[in-house]
């Protein structure tokens, strides 16, 4: 009938009922079994629809453009013009897109919070090494705020995958750039379970109720991470005298480690309370009555500095002036018991 926007005005204008009331309130609930009409006459909900397109190099994800440059629409026959695309892909990159009517789906995979992976095959200028792939799983901060990728691994000097669960502007290459790499070619290879395989440049096909409900249930598999080691198969007593297959060595994959939440702060080292690190080093500064110096021993060894000692009125040569001491700088000095006369069998 309209769009978003236009449906709300209808609605605020009175031409809308249900079930033969009319309704203005743009919070209303509708069922599946409720009949809409609008100015007379009845209309059905849109059949839900999810299309997955290998998009080519050179085509915008828009519907329009003010330079009449080609579109992923352009691809698309006039029954599909409707959908929207699910994130996007820029002009020079390629690979797996998908289209729906469904809000749910977009919300699924869009979030980083629904777990939904994006992969891609990056083909950058320079050769690559292992510190550049721990670095992108690191994160860095770029134009368009905090980037990193979730797992990195490299095929070959030129080319590596990468994972995000991210989904900022031209984020991969903006990440690549500030590492000194420019990217020549990005495609995506894979959304959720999802692979590009069988599917052809420019090629579209519309996805069934069943593999649509994936997006919801399953994870992909993550990669291994590691050979196995021999020794580790099973033993069901029967020996084996095929000859070994030659095994290729996994990828080295760099994954980002979980996320403590924000305002935590880890401590190093042991636990201990938070007043630990103070009781643990004492200061070596000295009260005012003495100074303590640490030997190597077990035991500290302590001196006593020298104290002033002021007369209870003393005149100064200069100004003639009696003054009174301003305080002590060391400790008073104790002054002996008196002693009495000593006690014996003979006092007695």
């Amino acid at each position: 009938m309209a769009s978003r926007r236009g449906a709300e005005e209808i609605i605020l204008g009175g031409r809308v009922s249900i079930n033969g009331h009319v309704i203005t309130e743009l919070a209303t609930q509708v069922q599946p079994e409720d009949k809409v009409v609008v100015d007379g006459s009845p209309v059905r909900t849109e059949t839900p629809v999810v299309l997955v397109l290998n998009k080519p190099k050179g085509y915008l994800c828009s519907r329009g453009d003010k330079q009449d440059r080609m579109t992923i629409y352009d691809l698309l026959p006039l029954k599909y013009q409707n959908l929207h695309h699910v994130g996007r892909l820029d002009k020079e990159s390629e690979g797996l897109i998908l289209l729906t009517n469904r809000g749910d789906l977009s919300h699924r995979i869009i979030h980083p919070s629904q777990g939904a992976e994006k992969e891609y095959e990056v083909v950058v200028d320079q050769a690559l090494n292992q510190d550049v792939m721990a670095k992108l799983v690191k994160g860095m901060m770029t134009e368009e705020g905090f980037a990193r990728a979730e797992r990195t691994w490299m095929d070959g000097d030129y080319r590596a995958h990468i994972v995000l669960k991210m989904g900022l502007k031209r984020q991969i290459r903006m990440m690549l750039y500030y590492l000194g790499y420019e990217v020549t070619r990005l495609t995506r290879v894979r959304i959720g379970w999802l692979k590009l395989h069988g599917l052809s440049k420019g090629a579209y096909k519309e996805l069934t109720p069943t593999e649509i409900e994936r997006f919801f249930k399953e994870e992909p598999a993550k990669p291994k991470l590691e050979r196995s080691k021999p020794g580790d198969e099973k033993d069901d007593g029967i020996e084996d005298h095929r000859p070994a297959a030659r095994k290729r060595a996994s990828p080295r994959v760099h994954e980002a480690e979980a996320r403590e939440p924000r305002g935590f702060k880890p401590t190093r080292g042991k636990k201990s309370s938070p007043t630990a690190r103070f009781s643990e080093e004492k200061p070596t500064r000295g009260k005012k009555s003495g100074s303590a110096s640490w030997s190597s021993g077990d035991k500290p060894s302590y001196s006593k500095p020298k104290s002033k000692t002021f007369s209870p009125r003393s005149r100064s040569s200069e100004t003639g002036r009696d003054e009174k001491p301003r305080g002590r700088s060391g400790p008073p000095a104790r002054r002996p018991a008196p002693r009495g006369p000593r006690r014996g069998p003979s006092s007695r």
